[in-house]
Protein backbone atom coordinates (compact mmCIF):
# COMPACT_ATOMS: atom_id res chain seq x y z
CA UNK A 1 0.00 0.00 0.00
CA UNK A 2 1.59 3.46 -0.80
CA UNK A 3 1.56 6.05 1.59
CA UNK A 4 -0.79 8.53 1.88
CA UNK A 5 0.57 12.63 1.53
CA UNK A 6 -1.90 15.42 2.39
CA UNK A 7 0.79 18.26 1.25
CA UNK A 8 -2.01 21.04 2.79
CA UNK A 9 -1.59 19.29 6.37
CA UNK A 10 -0.33 22.12 8.77
CA UNK A 11 1.76 19.23 10.37
CA UNK A 12 3.15 17.96 7.21
CA UNK A 13 4.15 21.61 6.09
CA UNK A 14 5.68 22.10 9.87
CA UNK A 15 8.05 19.10 9.42
CA UNK A 16 8.07 16.56 6.62
CA UNK A 17 11.25 14.98 7.11
CA UNK A 18 9.83 12.28 9.26
CA UNK A 19 7.81 11.73 6.64
CA UNK A 20 10.19 11.42 3.96
CA UNK A 21 12.50 9.44 6.27
CA UNK A 22 9.92 6.94 6.25
CA UNK A 23 9.91 7.13 2.30
CA UNK A 24 13.34 6.95 2.03
CA UNK A 25 13.64 3.70 4.20
CA UNK A 26 11.25 1.85 1.71
CA UNK A 27 14.06 2.70 -1.11
CA UNK A 28 15.05 6.57 -3.12
CA UNK A 29 11.93 6.55 -4.99
CA UNK A 30 8.00 5.89 -3.67
CA UNK A 31 5.00 5.85 -5.06
CA UNK A 32 2.42 7.68 -2.91
CA UNK A 33 -1.28 8.44 -2.92
CA UNK A 34 -1.90 12.29 -2.81
CA UNK A 35 -4.94 13.38 -0.55
CA UNK A 36 -6.46 14.90 -3.87
CA UNK A 37 -7.14 10.99 -5.46
CA UNK A 38 -4.28 10.64 -7.47
CA UNK A 39 -1.06 8.81 -7.23
CA UNK A 40 2.95 10.11 -7.99
CA UNK A 41 6.17 9.01 -7.80
CA UNK A 42 7.98 11.13 -5.14
CA UNK A 43 11.86 11.01 -5.58
CA UNK A 44 13.85 11.35 -1.82
CA UNK A 45 17.13 9.43 -2.19
CA UNK A 46 20.24 11.88 -3.43
CA UNK A 47 21.60 9.77 -6.22
CA UNK A 48 18.84 9.19 -7.30
CA UNK A 49 17.23 13.00 -7.59
CA UNK A 50 20.68 13.73 -9.17
CA UNK A 51 19.84 11.01 -12.35
CA UNK A 52 16.13 11.78 -12.32
CA UNK A 53 17.54 15.54 -13.08
CA UNK A 54 19.56 14.72 -15.70
CA UNK A 55 17.22 12.24 -17.53
CA UNK A 56 15.45 12.95 -20.76
CA UNK A 57 13.23 10.36 -20.07
CA UNK A 58 11.85 12.51 -17.32
CA UNK A 59 9.64 15.64 -19.25
CA UNK A 60 9.00 18.70 -17.78
CA UNK A 61 5.61 18.49 -19.38
CA UNK A 62 3.37 17.93 -16.56
CA UNK A 63 1.24 15.19 -17.25
CA UNK A 64 -2.09 16.14 -18.69
CA UNK A 65 -4.02 14.42 -16.10
CA UNK A 66 -1.93 15.94 -12.77
CA UNK A 67 -4.54 17.33 -10.37
CA UNK A 68 -7.90 17.35 -10.42
CA UNK A 69 -10.21 18.02 -13.67
CA UNK A 70 -10.74 21.40 -13.88
CA UNK A 71 -13.66 23.20 -15.93
CA UNK A 72 -12.37 25.42 -18.35
CA UNK A 73 -12.66 29.24 -17.31
CA UNK A 74 -11.12 32.69 -17.83
CA UNK A 75 -8.35 31.78 -14.67
CA UNK A 76 -7.65 28.16 -16.05
CA UNK A 77 -6.19 29.87 -19.20
CA UNK A 78 -4.54 32.43 -17.56
CA UNK A 79 -2.76 29.49 -15.49
CA UNK A 80 -2.16 27.62 -18.56
CA UNK A 81 -0.60 30.52 -20.48
CA UNK A 82 1.36 31.71 -17.12
CA UNK A 83 2.80 27.75 -16.84
CA UNK A 84 3.85 28.00 -19.93
CA UNK A 85 7.61 28.70 -18.76
CA UNK A 86 10.88 26.80 -19.31
CA UNK A 87 10.78 24.80 -16.20
CA UNK A 88 7.31 23.20 -18.08
CA UNK A 89 9.03 22.84 -21.21
CA UNK A 90 11.23 20.08 -23.46
CA UNK A 91 14.51 20.51 -25.43
CA UNK A 92 14.53 22.50 -27.90
CA UNK A 93 11.78 25.14 -26.19
CA UNK A 94 13.71 24.73 -23.14
CA UNK A 95 17.18 25.46 -24.35
CA UNK A 96 15.49 28.12 -26.06
CA UNK A 97 14.50 29.96 -23.39
CA UNK A 98 17.21 29.29 -21.43
CA UNK A 99 19.53 30.54 -23.57
CA UNK A 100 17.53 33.92 -23.95
CA UNK A 101 17.56 34.37 -19.87
CA UNK A 102 21.03 33.67 -19.29
CA UNK A 103 22.16 36.55 -21.65
CA UNK A 104 20.06 38.92 -19.81
CA UNK A 105 21.21 36.95 -16.22
CA UNK A 106 25.08 37.54 -16.63
CA UNK A 107 26.94 37.70 -13.52
CA UNK A 108 28.61 41.22 -14.26
CA UNK A 109 24.47 42.07 -14.34
CA UNK A 110 23.71 40.36 -11.28
CA UNK A 111 26.99 41.69 -9.43
CA UNK A 112 25.87 45.05 -10.43
CA UNK A 113 22.67 44.87 -8.23
CA UNK A 114 25.21 44.63 -5.03
CA UNK A 115 25.26 48.49 -4.02
CA UNK A 116 21.56 48.44 -4.34
CA UNK A 117 21.30 45.53 -2.35
CA UNK A 118 23.30 46.92 0.23
CA UNK A 119 21.57 50.30 0.66
CA UNK A 120 18.01 48.16 0.38
CA UNK A 121 19.21 45.86 3.41
CA UNK A 122 20.51 49.00 5.23
CA UNK A 123 17.42 50.14 5.00
CA UNK A 124 15.06 47.59 6.02
CA UNK A 125 17.50 46.98 8.75
CA UNK A 126 16.99 50.14 10.63
CA UNK A 127 13.01 49.86 10.17
CA UNK A 128 13.21 47.08 11.91
CA UNK A 129 15.42 48.56 14.67
CA UNK A 130 12.84 50.73 14.95
CA UNK A 131 9.74 48.45 14.99
CA UNK A 132 11.64 46.61 18.11
CA UNK A 133 11.96 49.82 19.64
CA UNK A 134 8.26 51.13 19.21
CA UNK A 135 6.37 47.64 19.63
CA UNK A 136 8.70 45.27 21.46
CA UNK A 137 8.88 43.01 18.67
CA UNK A 138 8.79 42.64 15.26
CA UNK A 139 8.07 40.11 12.27
CA UNK A 140 11.39 38.90 10.31
CA UNK A 141 9.12 37.80 7.41
CA UNK A 142 6.74 40.98 6.69
CA UNK A 143 9.65 43.33 7.74
CA UNK A 144 12.91 41.80 6.16
CA UNK A 145 12.59 38.58 4.59
CA UNK A 146 9.56 38.96 2.49
CA UNK A 147 10.14 43.00 1.25
CA UNK A 148 14.06 42.56 0.41
CA UNK A 149 14.25 40.34 -2.53
CA UNK A 150 10.79 41.68 -3.26
CA UNK A 151 11.86 45.09 -3.92
CA UNK A 152 15.30 43.42 -5.96
CA UNK A 153 12.93 41.45 -7.84
CA UNK A 154 10.94 44.56 -8.63
CA UNK A 155 14.58 45.75 -9.67
CA UNK A 156 14.45 43.04 -11.90
CA UNK A 157 10.98 43.01 -13.31
CA UNK A 158 10.94 46.97 -13.18
CA UNK A 159 7.54 47.15 -11.41
CA UNK A 160 6.60 49.41 -9.05
CA UNK A 161 7.36 48.84 -4.97
CA UNK A 162 3.61 49.62 -4.57
CA UNK A 163 2.51 46.65 -6.12
CA UNK A 164 4.78 44.24 -4.09
CA UNK A 165 2.02 43.56 -1.57
CA UNK A 166 -0.62 42.26 -3.91
CA UNK A 167 2.00 40.32 -5.63
CA UNK A 168 3.09 38.42 -2.94
CA UNK A 169 -0.51 37.64 -1.98
CA UNK A 170 -1.28 36.22 -5.65
CA UNK A 171 2.24 34.24 -5.82
CA UNK A 172 1.32 32.71 -2.66
CA UNK A 173 -1.99 31.62 -3.74
CA UNK A 174 -0.88 29.56 -7.00
CA UNK A 175 1.47 28.13 -4.93
CA UNK A 176 -0.11 26.49 -2.02
CA UNK A 177 -2.62 23.70 -2.40
CA UNK A 178 -6.33 24.90 -3.18
CA UNK A 179 -7.55 22.75 -0.35
CA UNK A 180 -5.31 25.45 2.12
CA UNK A 181 -7.57 28.36 0.73
CA UNK A 182 -10.72 30.06 0.49
CA UNK A 183 -12.98 28.62 -2.42
CA UNK A 184 -11.78 30.81 -5.26
CA UNK A 185 -8.62 32.46 -4.10
CA UNK A 186 -6.63 30.29 -6.55
CA UNK A 187 -8.77 31.16 -9.46
CA UNK A 188 -8.77 34.83 -8.67
CA UNK A 189 -4.68 34.56 -8.44
CA UNK A 190 -3.86 33.23 -11.65
CA UNK A 191 -6.17 35.81 -13.83
CA UNK A 192 -4.91 38.83 -11.68
CA UNK A 193 -1.09 37.64 -12.46
CA UNK A 194 -2.59 37.52 -16.33
CA UNK A 195 -3.71 40.64 -16.36
CA UNK A 196 -0.68 41.96 -14.38
CA UNK A 197 1.85 40.97 -16.54
CA UNK A 198 -0.38 41.50 -19.79
CA UNK A 199 -0.22 45.31 -18.48
CA UNK A 200 3.39 44.93 -17.44
CA UNK A 201 4.58 43.71 -21.23
CA UNK A 202 2.50 46.32 -23.10
CA UNK A 203 4.68 49.54 -21.33
CA UNK A 204 7.71 47.55 -21.02
CA UNK A 205 6.77 47.83 -24.96
CA UNK A 206 6.37 51.73 -24.74
CA UNK A 207 8.42 52.34 -22.61
CA UNK A 208 11.57 50.19 -21.81
CA UNK A 209 13.70 50.50 -18.66
CA UNK A 210 17.05 49.22 -18.16
CA UNK A 211 15.54 46.47 -16.23
CA UNK A 212 16.63 43.19 -17.04
CA UNK A 213 12.64 42.24 -18.33
CA UNK A 214 12.98 45.43 -20.67
CA UNK A 215 15.65 43.38 -22.24
CA UNK A 216 13.73 40.53 -22.75
CA UNK A 217 11.09 42.08 -24.06
CA UNK A 218 13.01 43.86 -26.31
CA UNK A 219 15.64 40.90 -27.13
CA UNK A 220 15.05 39.57 -30.59
CA UNK A 221 17.83 36.91 -30.42
CA UNK A 222 16.61 33.51 -31.65
CA UNK A 223 13.41 35.08 -32.75
CA UNK A 224 12.76 36.98 -29.33
CA UNK A 225 10.29 36.20 -26.92
CA UNK A 226 6.75 35.86 -27.84
CA UNK A 227 3.64 37.57 -25.80
CA UNK A 228 2.79 34.42 -23.93
CA UNK A 229 6.20 33.46 -23.29
CA UNK A 230 6.67 36.68 -22.15
CA UNK A 231 3.81 36.14 -19.68
CA UNK A 232 5.00 33.01 -18.44
CA UNK A 233 8.87 34.12 -18.20
CA UNK A 234 7.39 37.51 -15.98
CA UNK A 235 5.31 34.66 -13.68
CA UNK A 236 8.56 32.84 -13.35
CA UNK A 237 11.10 35.49 -12.29
CA UNK A 238 8.73 36.53 -9.73
CA UNK A 239 8.23 33.49 -8.17
CA UNK A 240 11.39 32.17 -8.43
CA UNK A 241 13.23 35.74 -7.66
CA UNK A 242 11.35 36.35 -4.37
CA UNK A 243 9.40 33.01 -2.73
CA UNK A 244 12.80 30.64 -2.70
CA UNK A 245 14.83 34.08 -1.44
CA UNK A 246 12.22 35.05 0.98
CA UNK A 247 12.26 31.12 2.46
CA UNK A 248 15.75 31.32 2.16
CA UNK A 249 16.01 34.24 4.58
CA UNK A 250 13.23 33.01 6.87
CA UNK A 251 14.92 29.47 7.46
CA UNK A 252 17.92 31.27 7.53
CA UNK A 253 17.74 33.26 10.17
CA UNK A 254 15.32 30.76 12.28
CA UNK A 255 18.14 28.26 12.05
CA UNK A 256 20.46 30.93 13.48
CA UNK A 257 18.31 31.96 16.40
CA UNK A 258 17.62 28.69 17.56
CA UNK A 259 21.58 27.65 17.34
CA UNK A 260 23.51 30.54 19.13
CA UNK A 261 26.38 28.63 18.62
CA UNK A 262 26.51 28.80 14.98
CA UNK A 263 25.57 32.56 15.01
CA UNK A 264 28.24 33.53 17.04
CA UNK A 265 30.47 31.60 14.31
CA UNK A 266 29.35 33.36 11.84
CA UNK A 267 29.76 36.90 13.39
CA UNK A 268 33.09 35.74 13.91
CA UNK A 269 34.20 34.10 10.69
CA UNK A 270 33.50 36.64 8.41
CA UNK A 271 32.34 36.27 4.77
CA UNK A 272 33.48 32.55 4.57
CA UNK A 273 31.26 31.60 7.47
CA UNK A 274 28.07 33.79 6.52
CA UNK A 275 28.35 31.38 2.87
CA UNK A 276 29.00 28.72 4.82
CA UNK A 277 25.40 29.24 6.79
CA UNK A 278 23.84 29.97 3.42
CA UNK A 279 24.79 26.88 1.70
CA UNK A 280 23.95 24.88 4.80
CA UNK A 281 20.97 26.50 5.21
CA UNK A 282 20.42 25.66 1.18
CA UNK A 283 20.71 21.60 2.27
CA UNK A 284 19.46 21.70 5.36
CA UNK A 285 15.92 23.66 4.59
CA UNK A 286 15.91 23.72 1.34
CA UNK A 287 13.58 26.87 0.47
CA UNK A 288 12.37 24.71 -3.05
CA UNK A 289 10.69 21.63 -1.29
CA UNK A 290 10.35 20.14 -4.50
CA UNK A 291 10.82 21.08 -8.38
CA UNK A 292 8.44 21.18 -11.11
CA UNK A 293 6.32 17.95 -11.46
CA UNK A 294 7.77 15.88 -14.34
CA UNK A 295 6.68 13.22 -16.24
CA UNK A 296 8.09 9.48 -17.35
CA UNK A 297 7.66 9.29 -21.53
CA UNK A 298 8.77 5.78 -21.20
CA UNK A 299 9.14 3.37 -18.47
CA UNK A 300 11.73 4.14 -16.26
CA UNK A 301 13.74 1.53 -14.71
CA UNK A 302 15.57 3.44 -11.30
CA UNK A 303 16.77 0.32 -9.66
CA UNK A 304 15.93 -1.49 -6.25
CA UNK A 305 12.89 -2.63 -7.57
CA UNK A 306 11.75 1.16 -8.66
CA UNK A 307 10.19 0.58 -12.09
CA UNK A 308 8.07 3.74 -12.59
CA UNK A 309 5.63 3.24 -15.80
CA UNK A 310 4.97 5.94 -18.90
CA UNK A 311 3.06 8.98 -18.16
CA UNK A 312 3.47 8.68 -14.84
CA UNK A 313 3.63 11.86 -12.19
CA UNK A 314 7.14 11.95 -11.09
CA UNK A 315 8.27 15.12 -8.41
CA UNK A 316 12.14 15.39 -7.35
CA UNK A 317 12.20 16.27 -3.65
CA UNK A 318 15.07 18.50 -2.99
CA UNK A 319 14.06 18.83 0.66
CA UNK A 320 14.82 15.25 1.39
CA UNK A 321 17.87 14.45 -1.32
CA UNK A 322 19.26 17.03 1.25
CA UNK A 323 18.62 15.41 4.24
CA UNK A 324 20.00 11.34 2.75
CA UNK A 325 22.10 10.06 5.07
CA UNK A 326 23.91 8.33 2.33
CA UNK A 327 25.59 11.46 1.25
CA UNK A 328 25.16 13.66 4.01
CA UNK A 329 26.56 12.98 7.19
CA UNK A 330 24.20 13.89 10.20
CA UNK A 331 22.05 15.04 7.77
CA UNK A 332 19.09 16.25 10.10
CA UNK A 333 21.86 18.64 12.02
CA UNK A 334 22.75 22.33 11.35
CA UNK A 335 26.30 22.70 10.76
CA UNK A 336 27.87 24.89 8.12
CA UNK A 337 31.20 23.75 8.56
CA UNK A 338 30.72 21.33 6.56
CA UNK A 339 30.45 24.03 3.75
CA UNK A 340 33.95 26.06 5.04
CA UNK A 341 36.83 24.04 3.23
CA UNK A 342 36.27 25.64 -0.46
CA UNK A 343 33.54 28.72 -2.11
CA UNK A 344 30.39 25.91 -2.14
CA UNK A 345 29.35 23.71 -4.82
CA UNK A 346 30.03 23.98 -8.55
CA UNK A 347 27.50 26.24 -10.28
CA UNK A 348 26.57 22.88 -12.48
CA UNK A 349 26.10 21.10 -9.28
CA UNK A 350 28.96 18.83 -10.26
CA UNK A 351 31.31 16.68 -8.20
CA UNK A 352 31.79 15.85 -5.16
CA UNK A 353 34.78 17.68 -3.28
CA UNK A 354 36.57 17.83 -0.40
CA UNK A 355 35.44 19.81 2.77
CA UNK A 356 36.91 19.76 5.67
CA UNK A 357 37.52 16.57 7.26
CA UNK A 358 34.32 15.23 5.50
CA UNK A 359 33.02 15.00 1.71
CA UNK A 360 29.86 16.36 1.46
CA UNK A 361 28.00 16.32 -1.93
CA UNK A 362 26.62 19.64 -3.39
CA UNK A 363 23.36 20.29 -2.06
CA UNK A 364 20.22 20.05 -4.87
CA UNK A 365 18.39 23.43 -3.81
CA UNK A 366 19.11 25.04 -6.88
CA UNK A 367 18.41 21.67 -8.96
CA UNK A 368 21.11 20.05 -10.99
CA UNK A 369 22.79 20.33 -14.67
CA UNK A 370 20.51 21.47 -17.57
CA UNK A 371 17.79 22.57 -14.57
CA UNK A 372 19.96 24.64 -12.39
CA UNK A 373 18.56 27.52 -11.68
CA UNK A 374 19.76 30.82 -13.30
CA UNK A 375 18.58 33.05 -10.24
CA UNK A 376 21.07 31.39 -7.64
CA UNK A 377 23.88 33.72 -7.81
CA UNK A 378 21.24 36.80 -6.93
CA UNK A 379 19.75 34.55 -4.18
CA UNK A 380 23.03 33.63 -2.53
CA UNK A 381 23.92 37.44 -3.06
CA UNK A 382 20.94 38.69 -1.16
CA UNK A 383 21.26 36.41 1.13
CA UNK A 384 25.27 36.86 1.43
CA UNK A 385 24.59 40.73 2.19
CA UNK A 386 21.61 40.42 4.31
CA UNK A 387 22.08 38.03 7.00
CA UNK A 388 25.28 39.86 8.58
CA UNK A 389 23.82 42.90 8.62
CA UNK A 390 20.83 42.12 9.58
CA UNK A 391 22.28 40.17 13.00
CA UNK A 392 25.33 42.43 13.12
CA UNK A 393 22.90 45.30 13.55
CA UNK A 394 20.53 43.62 16.03
CA UNK A 395 23.16 41.16 18.33
CA UNK A 396 19.90 40.79 21.01
CA UNK A 397 17.43 39.15 18.59
CA UNK A 398 15.57 36.42 19.79
CA UNK A 399 12.28 34.06 18.88
CA UNK A 400 9.28 35.81 20.51
CA UNK A 401 7.59 32.30 20.44
CA UNK A 402 8.81 28.53 20.64
CA UNK A 403 9.64 27.11 16.83
CA UNK A 404 7.03 24.56 16.90
CA UNK A 405 4.00 27.25 16.71
CA UNK A 406 5.58 28.86 13.67
CA UNK A 407 3.38 28.38 10.65
CA UNK A 408 4.93 26.81 7.61
CA UNK A 409 3.17 27.39 4.04
CA UNK A 410 1.44 24.35 2.66
CA UNK A 411 2.55 22.30 -0.84
CA UNK A 412 4.89 20.66 -2.30
CA UNK A 413 6.53 23.71 -4.00
CA UNK A 414 8.68 25.95 -1.91
CA UNK A 415 9.03 25.46 1.89
CA UNK A 416 9.94 28.58 5.00
CA UNK A 417 7.99 29.83 7.79
CA UNK A 418 4.96 32.12 7.33
CA UNK A 419 5.83 34.22 10.48
CA UNK A 420 9.02 35.01 12.50
CA UNK A 421 8.46 37.09 15.08
CA UNK A 422 11.74 38.19 17.09
CA UNK A 423 12.01 40.50 20.12
CA UNK A 424 15.68 42.47 20.61
CA UNK A 425 15.89 40.67 24.44
CA UNK A 426 15.55 37.06 25.34
CA UNK A 427 11.76 36.82 27.13
CA UNK A 428 11.97 36.37 30.88
CA UNK A 429 9.99 32.76 30.33
CA UNK A 430 12.67 31.54 28.15
CA UNK A 431 15.52 32.68 30.24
Amino acid sequence: MPETLNPADPGFAHDPYPYYARLRARGPVARVALANGTHAWLVTGYDRAREVLADPRFSNVPPPRAGRPKPDSQAQRARACLARHMLNSDAPDHLRLRRLTTAAFTPRRVDALRPRIERLTDGLVAEVSGLLAREGTADLVDSFAFPLPVLVIGEVLGVPEADRADLREWTYRVGSPSDALERGATDEAWAALHAYFTALIAHKRRSPGDDLFSALVHDASEGGLDDGELLAMAFLLLFAGYETTMNLLASASLLLLTHPGELAAAREGGEARWAAVVEETLRHASPLEGTTWRRTTEPVDLGGGAVIPAEESVLVVLAAAGRDPERFPDPDDFRPARYLADAGPAADGGAERTRGAERTAPHLAFGHGPHFCLGSRLARMEAAIALPRLFGALPGLALATEPERLPYRPGLLVRGPRELPVTPVIPAARR
